[in-house]
């Protein structure tokens, strides 16, 4: 992979454990030559940063790997900006984003209880679980079988945030796949100072921004369309090759 081993400049770590300190990053300086290293990286531990867009879904702040037969899923702002990226299986969906941090690690641990706190106005059981990286929250809908669960990563001036929701009889397999993307994404931070807890910038690839593009401008054709003509035109709505541009413009699937 062409890693560097430089993990522990970064935090103060238990030496020769390998074992998740408090930041929730594993001590790769003391891990064996033969060990494979488990992330998330950032995009300087790599010795050519261009590796990390080999196999894994570039999107400007985080390169996430993507699973067997998974798609992407885009969620706009109100200005028509993407605000979230889903990837989608057949067991749920899921997200990783990331977020400006201070140096010293500690902020996931804030959000977390945060979080918590928020989500048991919401949903009748809420826990706060131990994971690879540290604590989990999880929220369990007891009406729809809905989980949504939360993982944080404390990394070198980003906090690193995955949301996993699926139904409860497949919450387990999704988290699962989550973990694997996890363990293999790649933040790119950049120098650039923000505000502790701004989410890093979304950038999608090229051919997806041109999907969104073309959606975008025929789901305003078919508002159009729709709005109220002279009785004599009577115009109808079209549909595109590939569903309503309306359905295009909420998912879209990477190639």
């Amino acid at each position: 992979m062409a890693l560097r081993r430089q993990r522990k400049e970064r935090s103060e770590t238990s030496e020769g454990t390998g074992t998740p300190d408090a930041t929730g990053t594993r001590d790769v300086t003391a891990a064996d030559p033969g060990d494979e290293l488990e992330g998330p990286f950032d995009i300087d531990d790599f010795d050519d940063p261009s590796v990390a867009a080999v196999a894994r879904l570039d999107l400007g702040s985080v390169l996430v790997p993507m699973p067997d037969a998974g798609q992407v899923q885009v969620e706009l702002a109100n200005n028509g900006v993407p605000s979230a990226i889903w990837v989608v299986t057949v067991n749920g969906r899921f997200t990783i984003a990331a977020y400006a941090a201070p140096k010293s690690p500690g902020l996931w641990r804030e959000v977390a209880s945060e979080l918590a706190d928020s989500l048991r106005k919401d949903v009748p059981r809420v826990t706060i679980e131990d994971g690879p990286w540290g604590r989990e929250v999880v929220g369990v809908n007891i009406e729809n079988g809905g989980v949504v669960r939360f993982i944080g990563v404390d990394g070198y001036r980003w906090m690193i945030r995955c949301v996993v929701n699926g139904p409860h009889d497949r919450i387990d397999a999704l988290t699962g796949q989550a973990r694997d993307a996890l363990a293999d994404t790649v933040v790119r931070r950049g120098d650039t100072p923000m505000p502790v807890r701004n989410p890093l910038p979304i950038q999608l690839p090229e051919p997806m921004a041109e999907q969104l593009r073309v959606a975008t401008e025929q789901a305003a054709a078919q508002q159009g369309a729709a709005a109220p003509q002279p009785q004599q035109q009577q115009p109808t709505a079209r549909r595109g090759t590939q569903g309503s541009a309306m359905q295009q413009l909420r998912t879209i699937t990477g190639g």
